[in-house]
């Protein structure tokens, strides 16, 4: 819970100053250039785009290891690659997403007393896709009490995951009404340029998505099915124009995730599960996301195709005699800064592997077909790429009528989406990923991020009692919806 900090030196200044001077002191000390009431939609950029470049770096830096998409190289021991987590692993995403959720907090507050609705609908929208992401890392975190301390409320509840999701779930119902209302955006909106009906559409496949994580405790299909066969009252993505894909060129104020080029491309090296995976099905999605290894020939490096190492190795790779596969820069940071990037907060594909996973368990399996070919072609034509006409004849390419299947593809969809193969691994255990006895827990996946030292420090009662209620607080205990 992030709570303003008051500058006592600036306070003891002014406290002098004040005892020998008062006359026109409002007036002598009035900044023309202050903006005096904060409108809504001017806090929603920079909350978009400090949400998108934190948690592209994170999908690179967290998600990347232990998906077994890329990892650290070299990497001697420990990394997340091998399930190595720490006490503080969660810590930076605590942080950011409270910072996150102040600053919708206030968007919302903006919204309500200048009588701007859709803002209120905006501000719903991004408050789910946040608290979406901290309950999944966390599960039980304080929402309903957070960021509240100007009310006297410094030691906030912990919500129940269970609680978390009928909220969030309940607001975006409230917010698809709101979009379809009156009124229009006027602030400066870096995701849509101020286009409400895209607003809407991500808020509705926001809401396909928690529908379809919380199914295990909550059958979703019968209810997610009424929403895709009334796209009139809830619209969705139905393209890679609408999904919420923002576009960063690097320049200021609009900076890339990385500082620099090789901040992005050095030490490391493509996972072999994800590299074998697309080389099987030869996929154009590889030259946009990686280099092709090398070997040395005559002295001189030669191109041997795309190939990665292992996750989760034991620190030797002396058996390895080619230079692996590498994250291709352009992807993230052009060799010509100001070309544009795209960072992601929900793609067009995962939208469809939802519809394909749906119908796929009510036994509609063309419907499911149908979607699960929309789905893959659309990651590819997210990067440019084009879908080779024999794609979904070979027999890895093809849809066979299996969970795992349409979860294979969604893992490659959700490649840069912040922590979302790690939550849908999570709920499905799709793909399947292969355990080395280098790797921590007896290669049991940590299932968590472990709550911050200060909240066990300074709130400690409700703590204990969400340690309680969750049945514990270490790395593997499983939230609600994977129960």
């Amino acid at each position: 819970m992030k709570i303003k900090h008051i500058n006592v030196a600036l306070l003891l200044a002014g406290a002098t100053m004040w005892s020998g001077c008062t006359k026109d002191f409002n007036e002598l000390n009035t900044n023309p250039n202050d903006i005096e009431t904060v409108t809504p939609g001017a806090l929603l950029t920079p909350t978009i785009y400090r949400m998108v470049t934190y948690f592209t770096a994170r999908s690179n830096d967290f998600t990347w290891e232990i998906m077994q998409t890329g990892l650290s190289n070299p990497s001697a021991a420990n990394g997340v690659h091998r399930y190595y987590f720490t006490e503080n692993s969660g810590d930076g995403t605590w942080n950011a997403c409270y910072s996150y959720l102040r600053n919708i907090r206030e968007m919302e507050m903006a919204a309500e007393a200048m009588d701007k609705p859709v803002y209120k609908a905006v501000a719903a929208t991004m408050r789910a896709l946040v608290a979406g992401l901290l309950t999944d890392s966390f599960g039980d975190v304080p929402l309903s009490e957070a960021i509240r301390a100007e009310e006297g409320i410094t030691q906030p509840k912990f919500d129940t995951q269970e609680q978390i999701y009928a909220d969030m779930i309940a607001a975006l119902e409230e917010a698809n009404t709101l979009y379809a209302g009156e009124g229009t955006m006027d602030g400066n909106d870096l995701l849509y340029g101020n286009n409400k009906e895209l607003w809407r559409k991500f808020n509705n496949s926001l809401l396909l998505r928690y529908y379809l994580r919380q199914s295990k405790r909550i059958p979703a299909a019968a209810k997610i099915k009424a929403l895709l066969d009334n796209p009139a009252q809830y619209p969705i993505f139905t393209s890679n124009t609408d999904a919420a894909i923002v576009e960063i060129t690097g320049l200021s104020p609009y900076d890339y995730a990385w500082g620099r080029r090789q901040d992005y491309v050095n030490f490391t090296a493509m996972a072999e599960f994800f590299v074998d995976k697309l080389n099987a099905l030869n996929d154009p999605r590889r030259p946009f996301i990686m280099t092709e290894a090398t070997e040395m020939v005559g002295g001189k490096p030669v191109k041997i195709g795309y190939k990665g190492i292992p996750a989760g190795h034991s620190g030797d790779l002396s058996a390895y005699t080619f230079s692996p596969s590498t994250p291709n820069g352009d992807l993230m940071y052009p060799e010509a800064v100001g070309t544009p990037v795209q960072e992601i907060l929900m793609p067009y594909s995962e939208v469809e592997f939802i519809k394909a996973e749906v119908y796929l368990s009510l036994g509609m399996d063309a419907e499911a077909k149908t979607a699960y070919e929309k789905g893959v072609r659309a990651s590819i034509e997210q990067y440019g790429g084009t879908v080779p006409a024999d794609y979904f004849e070979s027999e890895v390419g093809k849809f066979d009528g299996t969970l795992e299947r349409v979860m294979l593809q969604k893992y490659l969809g959700l490649f840069m989406v912040d922590y979302q193969q790690w939550f849908e691994y999570r709920r499905t255990g799709f793909p399947k990923l292969p355990k080395t006895p280098y790797m921590f827990y007896e290669g049991v996946m940590p299932t968590r991020f472990m709550y911050k030292n200060e909240v066990r420090r300074f709130n400690p009662d409700n703590y204990a009692k969400a340690v309680e209620q969750m049945g514990g607080d270490d790395f593997h205990t499983k939230v609600w919806w994977e129960k």
